[in-house]
């Protein structure tokens, strides 16, 4: 049976008003603590490292049911400064590229 895999693709657009020296996306960063938080809790894996594919960056998530995930990608989705147009598409593990398979739009509504 495969592996569920949420991707979470975040806009790869620059935070705004950071000085003209300053690192365009620190989201990115402050996903990848949030990710690694869950994931030392045990609540999630992390299936694989960020990437950038075009003009989104990419996390990847597993190691929980569907519901929990897109729980979490939700979560992030509404960490300050993660850019809107955020999305995730539940795939699996075994996907030869990215984006195949049901796309969800973020942050969830309200229960």
């Amino acid at each position: 049976m495969p592996t569920i895999v949420v991707e979470i693709h975040v806009p790869l657009s620059p935070a705004p008003h950071l000085p003209d020296d300053a690192y365009p996306y620190p989201w990115i960063e402050e996903i990848e603590d949030f990710l690694s938080d869950l994931e030392g809790q045990g609540d999630i894996e992390v299936f694989d490292d960020a990437e950038q594919d075009e003009d989104a960056y990419l996390f990847f998530v597993t190691g929980a049911g569907e519901d929990d995930l897109l729980a979490v990608a939700s979560r992030l989705a509404t960490l300050p400064g993660v850019p809107a147009g955020t999305f995730a598409v539940v795939s699996d593990g075994e996907a030869e590229e990215f984006g195949q398979g049901r796309r969800v739009a973020l942050p969830l509504p309200e229960a």
